[in-house]
């Protein structure tokens, strides 16, 4: 198998038809399918389906898709790690962020690493955290934002940020009652909207009521998206468990209200993970660095709303390069 061979079927995975990736890789048509048929041939399996409309992966090529990407992104990174050794870290990082923490980081690091990293192509996707899950293990993502549920340890991770959830609702589902904070039982008896199973806060949620002797939380609504749950908070269907900072903006205007939960305190802790079996890049390795001091700087300035930097390294989290780039950061 050879390198060039996976770059032609990616080529083809992504414009859909021979012609177009011949000509995306600069080969004869007939050399490219050549190439296409040894590698069918090495693996034992077709990998597209062909019609004339184009071709589509088959479900063995949809498996293998994910393999060859990850490859080339390695090679990548390779060359651009080497490269980088006798200059500024240079090439493409890509950082994947959940939902409900975009709000907080995803224009802080860009700026940062857009200053201080100028020969890094970063690019931040936004994703559900157990797409961003998967896709970090595939080896889609170089970094990743994920939140400690206590089964992460497919990946190597830093656990930096502690943040306090809190009920949310309409100040009138309770006209003239201002509470100072609400117990956690009584939180999980609300009417809830959270994101379905094994999203976000929702793993969080149950295993802390678990652990509590609680009954699981009272979910009327499944929505995995911060606008719809936004829109659905807004027009009173029903409240909800996270923290603040996802909803800051209704917060601060009056369109909703947050109360603390309390007997007890539910938190959860905001981690920067890398998949265990790739190596980081010398860039990701600086935009790792970049991301925990952006990390640390909002929650020292409270520009990050309830949330307290705790900075734990898990074991052997990152490498010894990455903590020394940390320390020296610092």
């Amino acid at each position: 198998m050879e390198l060039r061979q996976l770059r032609y079927f990616v080529a083809i995975a992504e414009y859909g038809t021979f012609s177009k990736a011949a000509a995306k890789v600069h080969i004869a048509q007939s050399a490219l399918s050549h190439q296409l048929a040894q590698l069918e041939e090495e693996l034992g399996a077709a990998l597209f389906l062909r019609s004339r409309r184009g071709a589509t992966l088959t479900e063995a090529g949809a498996l293998f898709h994910v393999h060859a990407l990850s490859i080339l992104r390695q090679v990548a990174d390779a060359q651009a790690s080497v490269s980088s050794m006798l200059s500024a870290p240079s090439g493409r990082v890509i950082f994947g962020l959940p939902h409900s923490v975009s709000h907080a980081l995803a224009l802080p690091i860009i700026a940062a690493v857009r200053l201080e990293l100028p020969l890094v192509n970063l690019e931040l996707t936004e994703e559900l955290t157990g797409n961003l899950s998967q896709q970090l293990q595939a080896g889609a993502l170089h970094l990743s934002i994920l939140f400690d549920d206590g089964h992460m340890d497919e990946f190597l991770y830093e656990c930096l940020v502690s943040e306090r959830m809190s009920l949310i609702d309409q100040p009138s589902s309770a006209p003239g009652r201002i509470r100072t904070s609400v117990s956690f039982r009584e939180a999980l008896s609300q009417p809830l909207i959270l994101p379905a199973q094994p999203h976000g806060v929702r793993p969080i949620i149950e295993n802390a009521a678990l652990k509590a002797g609680l009954p699981p939380p009272n979910v009327v609504a499944d929505i995995s998206s911060i606008s719809i749950l936004r829109n659905s908070l807004l027009a009173g269907l029903g409240q909800t468990i996270l923290p603040v900072m996802p909803l800051k903006a209704e917060l601060e205007e009056g369109l909703l209200r947050s109360v603390p939960i309390r007997s007890p305190a539910l938190t959860r802790t905001v981690a920067l993970c890398h998949a265990r079996h790739i190596p980081l890049s010398t860039a990701a390795q600086a935009v790792s660095v970049v991301a925990r001091r952006v990390m640390k700087e909002l929650c020292q300035k409270k520009i990050w709303t309830d949330a307290t930097f705790i900075g734990v390294k898990s074991g052997d989290a990152f490498s010894s390069d990455f903590k020394t780039r940390a320390h020296n950061a610092e």
